[in-house]
């Protein structure tokens, strides 16, 4: 075990007889016997003190750990908490994972709990098993990400569960196309809260008090009246509002670096401690925060920057298409071209039927997709989400696979 793992230090042994004597050289192996003593005083905990460790996204890189503190976290699960006005009264169903930020503390478990309301946990985000459970517990709200809310939306049209103890669904986790957030309230029957936020910190919702616009077509505004966000262009100088650009933020629940990272918190954090989100948003002009994609969710082609979740709106618009989900295909001229993985709703659509609607509707042509593949079902990440690497790497085979089926061809005439 030692020589497996070059960390480790000591082992401590319950049965200390015949091990310790084998390993009485080099004392890798400590009985417990041995230690035991009396209690020593601990220092007294401090509010700065790490509380937990959460853990970044991971999708394009190794994920990090993100030490959130007992003051930051106990701060946002309080203060999400009293902006959804949460009670003993209120049941919230845990749907995702519960060690996913949304799900633990935007207010999810964390906050109902400490509100005096009731969790209910479920093994697996199945709508009509879910539909079942919301009218048996008198769930009055849960989170989802934009994917299961289309399912769900699709569950609930041949449905007859009782769902009317359900006042609020949080929708978060990616962008949720407009087309989707009109259908939440008359097919569940509940208000909708859009939610931006992540485990680094930050964390924004629509209000209650919103217009109906503002719900359906913006993130919110920042949960604290402490949080400070700004937005630049690649030179990182700060934009005006209604410009796209990169979210920087920094606030009184956000992290401060990312545990053991020198390397990588020297890129992700300006000199004044903001944090570089990676996020592409804009400002409306009433303050609201409009998530428009991520960085690493453009595609380049040849110079031309494309915002896949601008083409997956728009795709998402046409009557063939259920689902959708836009990615970078290789090109040995352009670099990269647009493709789209769709779920058909009824007859697949082909390519240029597709064009020919996205042209009509206004779409740049450099942004139409040029490569299509029709599949049963997109792959979802652990936390319920389009696994885009996996799609990107999937089109990228296919390609090299027709490439060299078309050299055999020629090679054969």
């Amino acid at each position: 075990m030692v020589g497996e793992h070059e960390t480790l230090r000591k082992v401590f042994v319950l049965d200390p007889v015949a091990p310790v004597a084998a390993d009485a050289a080099t004392r890798w192996l400590v009985p417990l016997d041995e230690v035991d003593d009396e209690p020593v005083p601990l220092p007294p905990p401090d509010p700065s003190d790490v509380a937990l460790f959460l853990l970044s996204g991971g999708t394009t890189a190794l994920p990090k750990l993100i030490p959130r503190t007992h003051d930051d976290y106990a701060y946002q699960t309080r203060a999400s908490a009293e902006l959804l006005e949460l009670g003993p009264d209120d049941v919230y169903l845990a749907v995702l994972p519960a060690e996913f930020n949304f799900t633990w503390g935007c207010p999810g478990v964390v906050g109902t709990l400490r509100s005096g309301g009731t969790v209910v946990l479920v093994d697996a985000p199945i709508a009509d098993e879910c539909f079942e459970t919301i009218a048996r517990e008198r769930v009055t709200f849960t989170s989802l990400v934009p994917t299961l809310v289309q399912l769900w939306l699709e569950a609930a049209e041949w449905s007859t569960a009782d769902l009317s103890s359900l006042k609020l669904l949080q929708v978060g986790g990616a962008r949720l196309p407009r087309s989707v957030a009109e259908r939440v309230s008359p097919v569940l029957g509940c208000r909708l809260q859009q939610v931006f936020g992540m485990a680094e910190g930050l964390l924004t919702l629509t209000r209650a008090t919103d217009t109906e616009e503002t719900v359906l077509t913006t993130q919110g505004r920042p949960l604290s009246p402490d949080d400070e966000v700004g937005i630049v262009g690649p030179d990182a100088a700060e934009l005006p509002p209604g410009s796209t650009g990169e979210l920087l933020t920094y606030g009184p629940y956000t992290l401060q670096g990312y545990y053991r990272a020198p390397e990588h918190n020297a890129r992700a954090f300006t000199e004044d401690g903001f944090y570089r989100t990676g996020d592409l948003v804009r400002l409306t002009e009433d303050g609201a925060l409009v998530i428009e994609g991520r960085i690493k969710d453009m595609i380049n082609r040849g110079g031309d920057k494309v915002s896949a979740g601008e083409v997956e709106e728009h795709l998402l618009a046409h009557p063939s298409v259920a689902e959708v989900a836009v990615v970078p295909v290789p090109d040995p001229f352009l670099g990269e071209r647009v493709g789209a993985f769709v779920v058909p709703d009824g007859p697949p659509p082909v390519l240029g039927e597709l064009k020919e609607a996205l042209h009509g509707d206004g779409l740049a042509d450099y942004k139409l997709p040029e490569w299509l593949a029709i599949v049963d079902k997109l792959p979802l990440t652990g936390l319920g989400k389009v696994d885009k690497k996996a799609l990107a790497a999937g089109a990228a085979a296919r390609i090299q696979a027709a490439d060299a089926a078309a050299s055999e061809s020629a090679v054969g005439r």
